[in-house]
């Protein structure tokens, strides 16, 4: 029976050191259904928006071989180049790499691009970099929506953007549907017990407007590189919520942090979330 879901690797999860044929072979035996390509601050992830037209079409061939597609984006590279920066050429960095962004996406066929939710990281955020990060942010959902790709905002984990009903503001402010939330539930989850609300409740604050989801876990106060299983994060009760607001696309967002039984991980990770992911397929049949 064919699935009622896909079920994405952060690229992350695998180790640097390998080439894109290795990676997806690695996530298509762990029984992932696609990967999620990383374009972060780092100058060897920022020069992947300038690859060549020959290293496209390798890397389109690349999916096909192997039978795996990679189908989303995480766009993190504008944490050092933000879109409301003060300074005037960091803005025009940062609208370069949204371009490049979506050109990308549309030719390797990426559906939707994960967008940091910062207004700037590095600098102090006042009303001058809210207000060019809006204006920005309505160029870049018109030139995604030129290409028909989807932009979904990540909830992050500084006070800008750390909940779904803080992203909406932005969604509704822009009001174009190339322009929603990509939630990570493990941010969520951290922003929840912050602020002492429901992070279901927070998730339900999108309706209508969640393009897919981040299985991440988290601790108070981390973020990052948290073992599934050992944070607070409540995933079946996520997944549950999420599957009910019509998220049908998830990733498993982890890290590989040199550990030599990465692949094992990549299984278990892959367990742990298709068990859920099942349960609710289930559960929606017999309804």
């Amino acid at each position: 029976m064919e699935k009622a879901y896909t079920l994405g690797l952060y690229e992350k999860s695998m180790p640097a050191w390998l080439g894109w044929k290795e990676k997806l072979e690695a996530a298509k035996t762990a029984g992932y259904d696609f990967v999620e390509i990383s374009i972060d601050e780092t100058d060897e992830k920022l020069s992947r928006l300038s690859m060549s037209q020959a290293e496209r079409l390798e890397l389109i061939n690349t999916m096909k071989i192997v039978g795996l597609p990679i189908r989303t984006m995480c766009l993190s590279g504008h944490r050092k180049y933000p879109l409301g920066s003060h300074d005037p050429a960091v803005r025009e960095k940062g609208m370069e790499i949204m371009k490049k962004a979506i050109q990308l996406a549309d030719d390797l066929g990426v559906r939707i691009i994960q967008l940091a939710g910062y207004d700037v990281y590095y600098e102090d955020s006042n009303e001058e970099t809210k207000q060019y990060f809006l204006e920005n942010l309505k160029k870049a959902t018109e030139i995604a929506a030129c290409s028909g790709v989807i932009l979904g905002f990540e909830t992050m984990e500084t006070e800008f953007m750390n909940t779904v009903e803080k992203s909406m503001e932005y969604v509704k402010l822009i009001s174009s549907m190339y322009l929603n939330v990509y939630p990570d539930i493990g941010n969520i989850t951290n922003a929840a017990k912050t602020y002492g609300i429901n992070a279901l409740d927070d998730l339900r604050a999108g309706k209508g407007h969640l393009v897919a989801m981040h299985l991440k876990e988290t601790v108070p106060g981390k973020f990052r590189e948290i073992p599934f299983g050992t944070g607070h994060v409540d995933f079946e009760s996520a997944i549950q919520t999420a599957w009910e607001l019509g998220i049908r696309k998830y990733v498993a967002e982890f890290w590989y942090t040199g550990n030599t039984q990465w692949m094992k991980d990549l299984y278990d990770a892959n367990k742990r979330m298709t068990e859920i992911l099942d349960k609710q397929c289930r559960e929606e049949c017999v309804k």
